[in-house]
C-alpha cells in the first residue's frame, strides 16, 4: 500500500512464471490494474486493495477479530502464533461454501474458491465466529492468555449470538433438537437455494437428516453451483415421486382420505405428482420422515390445505376430547429491549371467541418452550369495556374462557396495544388488571390486525429478528414458512420441528 500506481508494467507481468500471484495494493491506483494483467496473462491471480475488483485485501478481515479473540482470552500480547491462526481461519473460510448474506449482496456472482475468490468478503458474518476462537485458542497454546477459554464450543455459541440475534432465544430449542438419534426433516421446496444453504447448516450442526423433495439432478447441480458440501446418501435423501416406488401407495392413501371431499382417483394421482407440500405431508403421515418444513413460496392457505387433508389437527389435552378448533400461526419478534409474539398472523380471518381462547393457550404453551413466561394481552380498539362492538365483546368473552381453561396463564383484556406494552400506563387506567408486567404475547382479534401489526413492527424496528411463523394445532411436527423467509429462519424452524418431534416420540 506504500508503493505507487502504475509501477508494474504489462511486459513485466508477461515475463513471469506460470500462474503468477500479484498483490497490487497501492491505493487508490494499484501498481497495475487487473484489466492490464488480464490483457497479457489470463492465468494470473490478482488481488488489490480496492472494493471494485475481485480479491480485496482489507485489514478489516482480521484486525477486529484478532483483537476480539485476544481480549476475550486476556492475552498479554499478540503473538506470531495468533496471527498465523487468524490466517488459517481466513483461508478455511475462503474455501467454505458462501454465506447467504454475502451471496445476496453479490447476487449474480459465483463466489466459489478460485482465482477470483481467494479472500472472504469483508462483511461475511462468519468472520468473527471463525477467527476470534482460532486466535483465542492460539493465545492459550502460546502461553499468553491470562483468562484461558476452557470451553471453546460455548465461546463459539456466545459469538454466534452476536451475529445471529435469534441465537439466545432459540438456544433452548436447539438444545432440545440435538439428540443422539437424528430426526428426518422433509423440505417441500428442496430445490430452493435458501433450503439448500439451510440444509448445509443443519447437517454441519447435527440438527437433523434432511430429506429434499425435488429433482435429484437439479438439486445436485445447485449444490455444486452454490459451492456446498452436501452429498446425497451421506448428508441428505431425495424424494422424487416420478421415480419413487411409494408413489402408488401415496396417491391411493390420499384418495382414501379425500374421496368424500371431491377428490377423484385422477385428481389424487395428479396432485400427488405436483404438490410438494402434499408429498411432504404424506411422507410425514407414513412415518418416512419425522417433520416437515414448507412454504418458501406460495400462500399459507395453499400449504395448510394439504397439511390439513393429510396430517390434520392435534387432539386436545386428552385423546377423547377431539381435535383443537383451529390452526394458527404465531410469529416472534426480537425488538430492542423486548421480545413479543403475535397471533394469529396467517390462518384465521375472523376467529371466534372460543378459537381465540384456544389459540392463546396454544401460543402460551409454545412460548414456554422458548423459555419465556407468557404474558398475554387480548388486543382491541376497545380498552377494558370502553366499547361494546362485536369485536370487543368477542375478546372479552375469550378472556373468560382462557381464565377458566388455563388459570395458570397471566392474561388480561380487552385492551389497547400501547397499554399492553406499558404496564405503568395500564396500572393507572386499570389498577386491578390481571396482567402483571409488559405483555409479550399479543393476541389480535383477526388476521388483518395480527398480520399488519407484525409486518409494521418487523419493518419499523429495523434491526429486529423474526421467528416463525410457528404453526400451532397440527397433529404432527410441521411448519409453514413465508416467501420472505431467510436461511437462518429455515435453520431455526428446523430446530423447532426436530424439538417437536423429540417431544412427541
Amino acid at each position: 500500500g506504500l508503493s505507487a500506481g502504475g509501477v508494474l508494467k504489462p511486459d513485466m507481468v508477461a515475463s513471469m512464471a506460470a500462474k503468477p500471484l500479484i498483490f497490487a495494493l497501492a491505493n487508490p491506483t494499484p501498481e497495475i490494474l487487473p484489466e492490464e494483467v488480464k490483457a497479457v496473462r489470463d492465468d494470473a491471480i490478482m488481488a488489490t486493495g480496492r472494493t471494485d475488483y475481485h480479491n480485496q485485501v482489507n485489514n478489516v478481515l482480521c484486525f477486529p477479530y484478532i483483537f476480539r479473540g485476544a481480549l476475550d482470552a486476556g492475552a498479554s500480547t499478540i503473538t506470531v502464533e495468533m496471527e498465523i491462526a487468524a490466517v488459517h481461519a481466513i483461508a478455511e473460510l475462503a474455501q467454505a461454501e458462501q454465506n447467504e448474506v454475502v451471496a445476496a449482496a453479490y447476487a449474480g456472482e459465483q463466489l466459489a474458491f478460485g482465482p477470483e475468490y481467494l479472500i472472504p468478503k469483508p462483511f461475511d458474518p462468519r468472520l468473527m465466529m471463525v477467527i476470534a476462537p482460532a486466535v483465542a485458542q492460539a493465545a492459550v497454546d502460546s502461553g499468553v492468555a491470562q483468562r484461558p477459554i476452557t470451553d471453546m464450543d460455548a465461546y463459539r455459541e456466545r459469538l454466534q449470538s452476536f451475529v445471529y440475534a435469534s441465537g439466545t432465544t432459540m438456544k433452548p430449542i436447539f438444545s432440545a433438537a440435538k439428540t443422539a438419534l437424528k430426526k428426518r426433516v422433509a423440505y417441500a421446496e428442496g430445490e430452493d437455494e435458501r433450503v439448500l444453504r439451510a440444509a448445509q447448516i443443519v447437517v454441519d450442526e447435527g440438527l437433523a437428516l434432511p430429506t429434499l423433495i425435488g429433482r435429484p439432478a437439479i438439486i445436485s447441480e445447485r449444490i455444486e453451483k452454490f459451492g456446498l458440501r452436501l452429498r446425497e446418501g451421506r448428508d441428505y435423501a431425495v424424494v422424487n415421486v416420478e421415480q419413487d416406488h411409494r408413489y402408488r401407495d401415496f396417491w391411493q392413501t390420499y384418495f382414501e382420505m379425500t374421496q368424500r371431499k371431491g377428490v377423484t382417483v385422477q385428481v389424487a394421482k395428479i396432485e400427488m405428482r405436483r404438490r410438494l407440500t402434499l408429498i411432504g405431508s404424506m411422507l410425514l403421515h407414513k412415518g418416512d420422515v419425522d417433520g416437515l418444513i414448507c412454504g418458501t413460496w406460495g400462500t399459507t392457505a395453499l400449504h395448510l390445505h394439504y397439511v390439513d387433508q393429510v396430517i390434520g389437527k392435534r387432539a386436545r389435552g386428552s385423546a377423547d376430547a377431539g381435535p383443537v378448533n383451529a390452526y394458527a400461526c404465531m410469529n416472534g419478534l426480537l425488538l430492542p429491549g423486548r421480545q413479543v409474539f403475535l397471533v394469529d398472523t396467517h390462518v384465521n380471518y375472523d376467529p371466534t371467541a372460543a378459537q381465540i381462547a384456544e389459540i392463546t393457550i396454544m401460543a402460551a404453551e409454545e412460548m414456554l418452550r422458548f423459555g419465556f413466561k407468557p404474558k398475554a394481552a387480548l388486543l382491541s380498539h376497545s380498552n377494558f369495556g370502553s366499547s361494546n362492538e362485536p369485536s370487543a365483546m368477542k375478546m372479552r368473552e375469550a378472556l373468560g374462557l382462557i381464565q377458566t381453561q388455563a388459570p395458570w396463564l397471566d392474561v388480561d383484556g380487552e385492551m389497547h396495544g400501547d397499554i399492553a406494552l406499558d404496564s405503568g400506563a395500564r396500572s393507572v387506567q386499570m389498577p386491578q388488571s390481571t396482567l402483571h408486567g409488559d405483555a409479550n404475547l399479543l393476541v389480535c382479534p383477526n388476521i388483518d390486525a395480527a398480520n399488519i401489526s407484525y409486518n409494521l413492527l418487523k419493518t419499523a424496528a429495523g434491526g429486529n429478528i423474526a421467528i416463525g411463523p410457528v404453526l400451532l394445532g397440527a397433529a404432527k411436527p410441521v411448519h409453514i414458512l413465508t416467501a420472505s423467509t431467510t436461511v437462518r429462519r429455515i435453520v431455526n424452524m428446523t430446530a423447532l420441528t426436530v424439538a417437536d418431534a423429540n417431544a412427541s416420540r
